[in-house]
């Protein structure tokens, strides 16, 4: 039997762009069996397509977005890593930009851009590795999920992948990671729906032949994989490729972006979606943002790591951005960065800030709705060496909206990937989404007051109900659940609910309202 040498480390460099095809555990891509959620579909009839970008490491949403109304506050705690207000990108009201956030305010202005103010969950995990985990799965923080939100979304329809992958119905790869690693949201039950490729006009191919018969043993069977594999792998790199030798770039602003590496990445996403490519998601990852110190430079605030990145991060979304509209495909495109976790309100002493809670999030496209979603984080100057941004809204919310609001499931088959009911939130404009889930979304403002706030022993919580469930959280300090308050439907009238809160240590805690894709977040000070 004649067969082409394959070693370990070739296979393993040929598995990074073929890893969607690998029913087992190989060079760090984690493939496993898990239980499906049962009776889901969803629609693969929409062009439109998701772009993702992960912020690694953990962006400081507090030097990205700024609140005037908080800013002396912030500066008191930040008093070496703030940049002067004058420095500051206005975009709406008080909200500002970083001063290398320019690019973004140019998206703002033109009516693409959704800043979605302290996302995050509840029990935040500060480990990169397993808030990663989370944001990935969509997982509650107490459970530990092998399979990825956009896998679970693909592996119910096709379940059978990647065996016969691909076919006359589905010849192109489902999503694609650009890059050396396939992003674990593509993870589903058995394989991973994501390939991994750096570059699209050399996607690469290998051959493995045979002339004999394949034994009927350990190692015929990982050599009729090793083919299977490969055959998957070429079959896909002819379609990428055709792709890239199809498509176009007609923005000159990568070519203003230097040496923006995500720039270039999302200039091949383009470039592949402009040649015919239908893979419905990408993801990119932008690193660096662990910015324990060095985050500015000592004695010029506005410089420094944290500058840098989101310069580099604004400047490549302002290219693809340009690049999509120029190209006549923008209204199919959403994009959306996310991150593990923000940086803690109080900076340290080597010009840095370390692991913290909630952080904004970012919607851009020509289909996003222009607004700032959310109150701006509420800073005081007594904040402990702990204590981070506070969730309003809960990432696996915007999670639900996409998946029903543009990638076409229905309000059940997104409870059922995300493993409970999240409510949707209003991110789309009306007449280019998939559906709009959000069309009844009450905007009115809701009043919530807690007092006596500080307290000592209790406090009472005053709302009106709305005729629909509500859940009040007691967190603490670092986004921990201390107490579930309530978690019920209330009629429309006023409600006070009393809480004990007399067995609690001193310190700062949150009392968090959820209803109906409404979030509101309050601080209590308990002496």
């Amino acid at each position: 039997m004649e067969r082409n040498k394959l070693n370990r480390r070739d296979f393993i460099k040929l598995s990074t762009f073929a890893s969607a095809a690998l029913p087992i555990t190989l060079s760090g891509f984690p493939l496993f069996a898990n239980n499906k959620p049962k009776e889901y579909q969803f629609s693969e009839e929409n062009e439109n397509i998701l772009v993702l970008i992960q912020l690694q490491g953990g962006n400081d949403g507090l030097n990205t977005v700024f609140n005037l109304n908080q800013y002396d506050n912030l500066q008191n705690v930040r008093s070496n890593i703030i940049i002067p207000e004058t420095n500051l990108v206005s975009i709406h009201g008080e909200t500002s930009f970083h001063a290398s956030f320019l690019g973004m305010k140019n998206i703002w202005n033109q009516e693409k851009l959704a800043v979605i103010q302290n996302v995050g969950y509840p029990d935040q995990n500060r480990s990169h590795f397993r808030s990663t985990d989370i944001w990935n799965s969509a997982s509650a923080a107490d459970q530990y999920v092998s399979s990825g939100w956009l896998g679970r979304f693909f592996d119910e329809n096709h379940s059978e992948y990647p065996e016969n992958y691909p076919n006359s119905n589905n010849p192109h790869p489902f999503a694609i990671t650009l890059g050396k690693v396939v992003s674990e949201t593509c993870q589903g039950t058995n394989s991973n729906f994501s390939m991994a490729i750096s570059d699209p006009t050399n996607p690469g191919t290998a051959l493995a032949s045979n002339t004999g018969e394949i034994p009927s043993n350990c190692f015929g069977d990982t050599l009729d994989f090793v083919n299977k594999t490969i055959a998957q792998t070429n079959a896909y790199a002819d379609v990428i490729l055709t792709a890239a030798k199809s498509g176009n770039n007609l923005s000159t602003k990568y070519e203003n972006s230097n040496n923006n590496k995500l720039a270039g990445k999302l200039k091949n996403i383009a470039k592949l979606i402009s040649g015919g490519l239908k893979t419905k998601i990408y993801i990119v990852q932008l690193g660096g943002f662990d910015t324990h110190d060095n985050q500015v430079i000592d004695g010029n605030v506005s410089q420094g790591k944290h500058s840098d990145l989101l310069k580099e991060l604004s400047d490549a979304i302002v290219a693809f951005q340009e690049d999509l509209e120029l190209l006549n495909i923008d209204k199919k495109v959403i994009g959306m960065t996310y991150s593990e976790f923000g940086r803690r309100i109080r900076s340290n002493g080597a010009f840095g800030t370390d692991h913290g809670s909630a952080a904004p999030l970012f919607l851009f496209g020509t289909c996003a709705k222009n607004q700032v979603l959310g109150d701006a984080p509420q800073i005081d100057t007594q904040v402990d060496d702990q204590e981070g941004v506070q969730m309003q809204f809960d990432f696996r919310n915007i999670y639900s909206t996409i998946l029903t609001d543009w990638l076409g499931a229905t309000k059940q088959q997104s409870t059922n990937v995300l493993f409970d009911e999240f409510a949707a939130l209003p991110l789309f404009k009306e007449g280019c989404a998939a559906s709009l889930s959000t069309t009844n979304f009450n905007l009115k403002e809701l009043e919530i007051e807690v007092f006596p706030n500080p307290t000592v022993n209790s406090l009472n919580i005053q709302f009106i109900g709305n005729d629909e469930n509500i859940k009040i959280t007691l967190y603490n300090s670092i986004g921990a659940v201390v107490k579930q308050i309530a978690n019920q439907r209330y009629p429309a009238i006023q409600q006070i609910l009393k809480v004990d809160v007399s067995g609690l240590a001193k310190g700062n805690y949150f009392i968090h309202y959820q209803s109906k894709g409404i979030s509101k977040t309050k601080k209590l000070l308990k002496y």
